[in-house]
């Protein structure tokens, strides 16, 4: 991997952490957030969008129609799933359990879908992978899930992170199968969204605004960078890095998730959180490996 595509790939996970400590300090306004941020990505990749069209260079299909809507679908899932979370629950918690969760269920998928073969790296990964998960979860200490709302940050990272293993799967098919351009599948699915939560918001317009007031930079923040860390990753791949490489090394959002959580937001993350980012990361490596 060159120190350029290297650079690219810790560049965006930095933001995709960035992102996600945006949407946690918003997580109060809830899906109004959701309308808020993906109104504001349509607009402002919109004229990269309109040239890629103008070009010439999407070849719309009714398969290709029907993975966008799915992508659309999965990624509204994801984005509600993710904000609810938020606030039920520790960043420090869902982000790392949900960025875990979704390659260790890819990799599920694979061995009992698919029916590929298990190999030593991949089964020695997903056991840290749990490992991790649970240390985040509990911070060592079983007996954290006996507590009111104890299991919130778990259940709903899990939830999340099985949201982002479905939209990888379909996003790639629609990228990679059937040639739909990144940015226009990213800006169609955030359009699709967008009309999706607008019967929520015109419902009570004058609510949807009090919600907002104050958040409005937040949702710009969200808006411009959630999309900006998923081209990065894949200008990245463009240039000759292997996915093998540059899949595990964006799972190094996660540790820098914990970091922005105790430095910033003053969540009580300790040692304990910290290791278990370290083993998810480690078992994320090794199912890339698998």
């Amino acid at each position: 991997m060159t120190l350029a595509s290297l650079s690219l790939v810790v560049l965006a996970a930095f933001i995709h952490a960035g992102w996600n400590l945006l949407a946690k300090r918003a997580a109060p306004v809830g899906p109004v957030f959701v309308f808020a941020y993906n109104l504001i990505s349509c607009l402002a990749y919109a004229p990269w969008v309109i040239w890629l069209l103008a070009q010439g260079g999407v070849a719309w299909t009714r398969a290709g129609a029907g993975f966008v809507l799915a992508s659309g679908l999965i990624h509204l899932a994801y984005s509600l799933c993710l904000q609810r979370g938020y606030q039920l629950a520790d960043l420090s918690v869902v982000y790392p359990v949900a960025r875990g969760t979704g390659p260790m269920l890819s990799t599920l998928g694979a061995f009992l879908i698919l029916g590929e073969t298990p190999r030593a790296s991949g089964l020695a990964g997903l056991v840290l992978v749990v490992a991790g998960i649970l240390l985040i979860a509990t911070q060592g200490r079983l007996a954290a899930f006996a507590r009111p709302g104890g299991q919130a940050g778990l259940r709903w990272g899990t939830a999340t992170g099985g949201l982002i293993a479905c939209y990888t799967v379909v996003d790639a098919y629609a990228v990679r199968a059937l040639g739909i351009a990144p940015v226009v599948l990213d800006w169609f699915s955030n359009l699709l969204r967008f009309f999706l939560l607008l019967p929520l918001v015109l419902a009570d317009p004058r609510r949807a605004a009090e919600v907002m007031r104050g958040h409005w930079g937040l949702a710009l923040g969200v808006g411009l960078l959630s999309p900006l860390s998923y081209i990065l990753v894949l200008a990245a791949l463009s240039g000759g890095a292997p996915l093998s490489l540059v899949a595990p090394m964006r799972e190094m959002s996660m540790m820098v998730g914990a970091v922005m959580g105790m430095l910033i937001l003053r969540e009580a993350v300790g040692r304990w959180r910290l290791a278990g980012c370290a083993v998810v990361i480690a078992g994320v490596i090794l199912l890339s490996l698998s």
